[in-house]
């Protein structure tokens, strides 16, 4: 529902005393200086169910610790607490392998640009 309408958090009954974590709270004190605070507040919020609410609330207290308190610097928090996943190294069969490997050659793009005679 706040995706929708995140002015909601302004004026809704159900958020006015809402219990949060500290450190969510202060995020959102800090948020009210931006214009848009409401929809960054509700990006944030909308982490909970993937990253969980204490890691949310870490983000933003780190966020706070570091004097850089808006969405996106609290986003990439969060997305660099995540492992990412390991790359399958993969083998390349004998007979698929390059007996040469390719050459950069600039100068046949030039050749080929003089040889075209364009019409105007």
């Amino acid at each position: 529902m706040l995706r929708k309408k995140p002015g909601a958090l302004r004026n809704g009954a159900p958020f006015k005393n809402w219990d949060l974590p500290r450190s969510i709270h202060r995020t959102w004190q800090r948020l009210k200086h931006y214009p848009d605070w409401d929809r960054q507040l509700v990006d944030i919020l909308a982490c909970v169910p993937s990253y969980g609410l204490d890691a949310v609330a870490d983000a933003c207290n780190e966020a706070l610790s570091n004097g850089s308190v808006s969405r996106d610097v609290i986003l990439n928090l969060l997305a660099r607490q995540h492992e990412e996943p390991s790359v399958e190294i993969v083998t390349i069969p004998a007979h698929l392998e390059l007996s040469e490997p390719p050459v950069a050659d600039c100068a046949r793009y030039d050749r080929f640009r003089k040889e075209v005679i364009h019409v105007a």
